[in-house]
């Protein structure tokens, strides 16, 4: 727990204050601030048949049904989704209307004998790409909320830039559906929340 210890003369307007300070440098509660989801698509491995382009599972469309049930509460002004069958279904669930981005593709990479993963793209050429795609989607809808369904990886990726870490330094795999949150507002961006997948509890 944090302990705070404010000199003797302040005033509970003055606590309140410098914690209303504290969130704004965080973009919380600012006008015009545009928040983005990055959603990870749902499970599509389990019963898996099509190694290419696989569809969602039966446990995969039950948890798009429930992200698309917290979202849509939300009433996002545009959803977009990686070309890939995997995400175009997850976002599918949000809305018919959902845009492809061919940018929100997973890092290309490929699977060894033993089951390892080998990523065939660079970590900065994945940050750069989804970089590109949230100040695109900024720029479009600007102070308004936006859903990107994507892949665990670039999602990553895209957390690392706005966190100021290097490649492999976020330790976090996203788990289907979750939800994690970039708020934007002029060339500051900030992280909000990291994962959360309280849909699906």
């Amino acid at each position: 727990m944090l302990a705070v210890t404010p000199p003797d003369a302040t005033t509970p307007q003055q606590l309140m204050q410098a914690m209303r300070s504290l969130e704004a440098i965080f973009l919380l509660g600012i006008e015009g601030v545009t928040e983005v989801l990055l959603v990870r698509h749902a499970d599509c491995y389990r019963d898996m048949t099509d190694v290419i382009d696989p569809p969602l599972s039966t446990v995969g469309r039950e948890q798009a049904r429930r992200l698309a049930e917290r979202i849509k509460r939300r009433e996002p002004a545009a959803v977009y989704s990686s070309p890939l069958r995997r995400a175009t279904e997850t976002a599918q669930t949000i809305t018919n209307d959902f845009i492809v981005d061919q940018r929100l593709v997973e890092m290309a990479l490929e699977i060894s004998e033993d089951g390892s993963l080998n990523f065939q793209e660079s970590h900065d050429s994945a940050v750069a790409r989804m970089h590109g795609v949230v100040d695109d989607v900024v720029r479009a809808h600007e102070g308004k909320l936006v859903v990107l369904v994507c892949h665990a990886a670039s999602i990553v990726a895209c957390l690392s830039d706005v966190m100021r870490l290097g490649a492999g330094q976020l330790r976090l795999l996203p788990f289907y559906t979750s939800i994690s949150t970039v708020r934007v507002l002029g060339d500051r961006k900030m992280v909000g929340a990291l994962g959360d997948s309280a849909h699906l509890e």
